[in-house]
């Protein structure tokens, strides 16, 4: 039975709140380390904290308040200046937030916390009376045997997921494993991350996580939507009316004007009303960055650099569901630049650069994009030794490797398995992260383009559509049947002339303005026999390459609602939408389309695609 009968909405609202409020104090942290002579900051980050200790005391979360309580102390003796805020001390108050955290996993499971680890506590108590060497100690001190897998290693992954997600996950066995977080000064990003897999429930009853179904909806755009509902109301009143008289054999030329007018007022009122439930999807993209601050700052110490993580852009609005598909890519890509991207310090001093690096995490919209960019200063990448890379791993061959130029060499640091770590350690050097950005953001409808200037630093910039719930498309035929393909992936239409059509080993080809591109008909594609003269070609770009999609013809461009094929989902379709006549139209998945049909993985599909 829960903990927590009868106070289930309450319980939600508090951690809501709360995990809001936790994000927020371990920026202003990560602030306060920069000016630790900053009294408001400090008394905010009291203010959050006090609040955070309050609500879990009306919840009867004792344990979860006596380690705020602890924690609040020493923040006190800061507040009074006597004590001195250093790392080792920040060290302390991380480990407790993440603590903080993870009790925060069993209240979301509706069960009440276990009590913090005995070395958290003491840690807290000898920091509050001014024993250092207490602090220093716990630094070096080596995971017991209880918080050891089989393979030795320590199990980071469930507080390293409880620090970068929305809903916090619980320990994975005891509160003794959160303890363990004063063995390293940074336990949330010791670990390379892999997919997540939840905790055993403690009991039967216990609920897998799921994600956050609520939302936050100024009601300004409420009540826009309820205005916009009201207009569409009198409207179908009007054309209820006048369908009435035109049943009635009224056909003149002011009934057929006034029922033109109430079509078009309809026309206008829904897409206004359509705009406007979407906006009360969209979220300020300032909700996601919050979290990286402290996964930067604590990544960095770990590894011996100073980093400034400059955050812009927050307020940009982004649809909900992309912000929770968004934060796995961003963790790998803040977490390279920080391993990868930047020098150590006596790098940086050599090459006459400042100290303290500079990671700049962005965001703004352009059009009807969202673009995100995460650049660093650091040392940045050479084309040359990333293609000499990946033939040494075996992702290209050497004859491909010699057909690309920089921009299509950078690109393959996105493939599997493609890493230029000599030996893999618990940050990186697997070559998994990148291709977790990659497959990720190709899954939002996205594209990620990397840039880099030896000696400057890189860029990497991910461009996204605003929402997922509407999908521009372009309505294509075979034959007579209509299919839908993302715009996003559209370049152009070009008619195809049968004499400008090339054989290149085996292969139809076209040149269009001095690029020589691979002509795919989207009959053989699908498995359908093919017209023996497509009319038509689609510039497409999908992924990292370009070819013609051959087709019979196209009905044109449309906004179209995607509705999921649960039951079955044949490969290369993303989903069904419908036309205007009712009919059900397919909207293709032009990727999947690609690999099934060669059979290929990805990185030979870039091959290929390039060579």
């Amino acid at each position: 039975m829960s903990d927590f009968a009868g106070m289930e909405e309450l319980l939600q609202d508090f951690l809501m709140e709360a995990t809001e409020l936790l994000s927020d104090v371990d920026n202003k942290l990560v602030e306060l380390e920069k000016r630790p002579n900053d009294t408001a900051l400090l008394n905010d980050i009291f203010r959050g904290f006090h609040t955070i200790k309050g609500g879990a005391g009306f919840l009867n979360a004792n344990h979860l308040v006596a380690l705020c309580h602890r924690t609040e102390n020493l923040f006190d003796k800061l507040r009074n200046g006597e004590l001195q805020l250093n790392p080792e001390i920040m060290d302390v108050i991380m480990a407790a937030t993440g603590m903080v955290r993870a009790m925060f996993g069993y209240l979301s499971q509706e069960q009440q916390p276990t009590p913090a680890d005995d070395a958290l506590l003491a840690a807290l108590d000898a920091v509050i009376a001014g024993e250092k060497a207490v602090v220093s100690r716990l630094d070096k001190k080596g995971p017991s045997a209880a918080t050891q897998g089989s393979s030795g290693e320590l199990e980071w992954d469930k507080l390293y997921h409880s620090l970068v997600q929305e809903t916090p996950a619980p320990p994975a066995q005891t509160a003794e494993t959160a303890g363990t977080a004063l063995a390293a000064p940074n336990p949330m990003v010791a670990v390379e991350p892999r997919p997540h897999v939840p905790a055993k429930p403690a009991s039967s009853q216990q609920q897998p996580i799921t994600k956050e179904t609520t939302i936050r909806v100024d009601t300004h755009r409420l009540d826009q939507v309820l205005n916009l509902s009201g207009e569409i109301g009198l409207t179908k009143n009007r054309l209820t009316c006048l369908k009435a008289n035109i049943l009635q054999g009224k056909s003149d030329n002011e009934t057929l004007r006034a029922l033109d007018e109430a079509v078009n007022q309809l026309d206008l009122l829904v897409g206004d009303l359509q705009n406007a439930v979407m906006k009360t999807r969209m979220q300020p993209i300032g909700r996601l960055f919050q979290k990286y601050p402290r996964l930067a700052r604590d990544l960095a110490r770990q590894l011996g650099k100073d980093v400034e993580l400059v955050i812009t852009g927050e307020e940009t609005e982004i649809d909900k569901t992309m912000i929770e598909d968004l934060n796995d890519p961003l963790v790998h890509l803040v977490r390279n630049a920080v391993d990868h991207g930047v020098e150590s310090p006596d790098e940086r001093i050599a090459a006459g650069k400042p100290v303290k690096s500079l990671l700049q995490l962005s965001a703004t919209q352009v059009g009807d994009h969202i673009i995100i960019e995460i650049t660093d200063d650091g040392h940045g990448m050479r084309p040359e030794v990333i293609r000499n890379k990946a033939v040494e791993k075996g992702l290209i061959d050497i004859e491909t490797a010699n057909t690309l130029d920089d921009r299509q060499s950078l690109s393959l640091i996105l493939l599997p398995g493609f890493s230029t770590k000599q030996e893999i350690s618990s940050v990186s050097g697997r070559g998994v992260g990148m291709d977790v950005v990659k497959t990720n953001i190709q899954r939002l409808n996205g594209r990620v383009d990397v840039n880099s200037v030896p000696g400057k630093g890189s860029t990497f910039t991910i461009s996204l559509p605003l929402t997922l719930a509407i999908l521009p498309v372009l309505v294509v035929l075979v034959g007579k049947q209509p299919f839908a393909v993302p715009l996003s992936l559209v370049r152009e239409i070009i008619p195809i002339d049968p004499q400008s059509v090339q054989q290149v080993s085996g292969k139809a080809t076209m040149v269009v303005r001095d690029e020589v591109l691979p002509i795919r008909s989207l009959a053989s594609l699908i498995g359908w026999p093919e017209s023996q003269r497509p009319t038509f070609g689609v510039l497409m770009h999908s992924g990292e390459a370009s070819f013609i999609l051959a087709i019979d013809g196209f009905i044109g461009r449309d906004d179209v609602v995607i509705k999921p094929l649960s039951d079955i989902k044949p490969k290369g379709v993303a989903g069904a939408t419908l036309s205007g006549d009712g009919s059900v139209v397919l909207v293709l998945d032009m990727e999947e389309l690609l690999l099934a049909s060669t059979g290929a993985t990805r990185a030979t599909l870039f091959a290929r695609a390039v060579a």
